[in-house]
C-alpha cells in the first residue's frame, strides 16, 4: 500500500461542496470515481477542507491509500482523463504513510474576490461576489488588521459546527485592490465553519458604514455572532494552497 498525495483544483459551482453527500453531487465524490475508474479500487480520497457547495479551490490537497503500481506523477495525467472539466489534479505524489490531507495540516491560505464595479459580469458571475457601491477600503483594510493574532473566533463561527474550540491563529488578512477587483487574503493555523465568509461579509458591512472598523475587535471579544455582519456568498471564495 502507497499514500498518494494530490493537489487539485475545481470550480465549484456545480457540486455541492467537497464533502461526498447522499442526495448531491460533491468533488470527493468525482474524484473517488475517476480513481476508481483508474485502479480498480473503492476509494473514498480524504481532503485538507470541506470546502462548501459553490466554493473554489486551487490548491486542496487529497490523499488517499492504494495498491495500484502506477508511478506517483503518473496519478496527475490519468485521473485528469476521467475528471470533468471543472476538476483538475494539478500535482501527484507519494508520501509518508502517515499522511492525511486533513490532519497534517499546519495551516491554509484562503482568498476571497469581490467584483467592484456599476454593472454585473457574465463571467465573474459564478466566481466572485458582485458590488455595486463604492466601499471604504481604507476603513475595510484597518478591520482586517484586527483579525491578527490568536483569538476565540466564535462570533465568526456559523451554526452547525461540530468544534470544540474556537481559538484560531490568523497570520495574514489583508486587502488589495486589482482593477475592479477588492481581493481579501488570509492565512492561518485553521477556520472554523463559515469563518471567511463571516469574516468578509461583516468587512464588506464595514466598508459600506454600517460598522466601524473595530466592530471587529469587540465581536472577539463577546462572541456574539449576532454581533457584527452577513456571511458573504460562496462564489468568491477560493482555498489556495495547504500548508503542511
Amino acid at each position: 500500500m502507497r499514500t498518494i498525495k494530490l493537489i487539485l483544483e475545481y470550480d465549484g459551482a456545480a457540486y455541492h461542496g467537497w464533502q461526498y453527500q447522499n442526495n448531491a453531487l460533491s468533488v470527493q465524490e468525482v474524484l473517488s470515481r475517476a480513481i476508481y475508474k483508474l485502479t480498480g479500487e473503492d476509494i473514498m480520497p480524504e481532503g485538507a477542507g470541506r470546502t462548501d457547495a459553490g466554493v473554489h479551490a486551487l490548491g486542496q490537497v487529497a490523499s488517499f491509500k492504494t495498491r495500484s503500481s502506477i508511478p506517483a506523477e503518473k496519478f496527475t495525467p490519468a485521473l485528469n482523463t476521467y475528471l470533468p472539466e471543472d476538476v483538475s489534479v494539478r500535482s501527484s505524489e507519494s508520501v509518508a504513510d502517515d499522511f492525511h490531507a486533513r490532519f497534517s495540516a499546519k495551516g491554509k491560505h484562503y482568498r476571497y474576490i469581490i467584483l467592484n464595479t456599476p454593472q454585473r459580469s457574465a463571467l465573474w458571475a459564478k466566481r466572485a461576489w458582485h458590488i455595486r457601491e463604492k466601499l471604504d477600503e481604507e476603513a475595510m483594510t484597518e478591520a482586517a488588521s484586527y483579525f491578527i493574532g490568536t483569538h476565540n473566533f466564535e462570533a465568526f463561527c456559523a451554526a452547525g459546527h461540530h468544534v470544540k474550540t474556537f481559538e484560531r491563529t490568523v497570520t495574514l488578512s489583508q486587502w488589495k485592490r486589482e482593477g475592479d477587483l477588492l481581493i481579501f487574503d488570509t492565512q492561518g493555523n485553521g477556520y472554523l465553519y463559515n469563518m471567511v465568509r463571516i469574516m468578509v461579509g461583516t468587512m464588506v458591512d464595514i466598508g459600506k458604514g454600517r460598522f466601524a472598523p473595530d466592530i471587529i475587535k469587540k465581536a472577539i471579544e463577546n462572541r456574539q455572532r449576532n454581533s457584527i455582519g452577513m456571511t458573504a456568498p460562496p462564489s468568491g471564495l477560493y482555498l489556495m494552497e495547504v500548508f503542511y
